[in-house]
């Protein structure tokens, strides 16, 4: 697979890439875990069918410290005993805010108010900040076709 456009050769795109990487990287300097960005992105990911992103944050989050087991059960999560209470929130508000078209009304009250008991308002508008980033790194993959399986542990920094 070819992709599209190189959004790394052509600078409209890398202007955008770049304002947008600048908000992920206040998530990223945020109190809401590395791991449970990962764990969000990789989510977001594999519901929006983006190989790209899922391929960049399985190794990103393998090389830092991440266990198999975990990454290979984020897509079975309800189901897996192997994350926390605070994790599973942020996959489900992840889940809910990724799927706003089939949930009619968006994010449940339910869903918020189980995110709330668990992160504090600075890390909910990480989380919900780091939702959007995901679903839009991942529309501008799959629409320019961006092949999958040559990612490198941290090449974008």
């Amino acid at each position: 697979m070819q992709a599209r456009l190189n959004f790394l050769d052509n600078p409209f795109a890398a202007k955008v890439v770049k304002h947008v990487t600048s908000a992920g990287k206040a998530v990223a300097d945020s109190p809401l875990t590395a791991a449970t960005r990962e764990l969000v992105a990789l989510r977001v990911s594999q519901i929006n069918g983006c190989a790209f992103c899922i391929d960049m944050h399985t190794k990103d989050a393998a090389h830092a410290g991440e266990n198999s087991v975990r990454l290979n059960l984020v897509a079975a999560w309800r189901e897996a005993k192997v994350f926390t209470d605070a994790e599973r929130a942020a996959l489900e508000l992840a889940e809910e805010g990724t799927r706003i078209a089939d949930a009619a009304g968006g994010v449940s009250d339910e869903v918020w108010a189980n995110a709330a008991k668990h992160y504090d308002e600075e890390q909910l508008m990480a989380l919900v900040t780091h939702i959007a980033l995901m679903n839009t790194f991942n529309r501008l993959n799959i629409i320019l076709q961006n092949p999958a399986g040559d990612y490198q542990p941290g090449q974008f920094g």
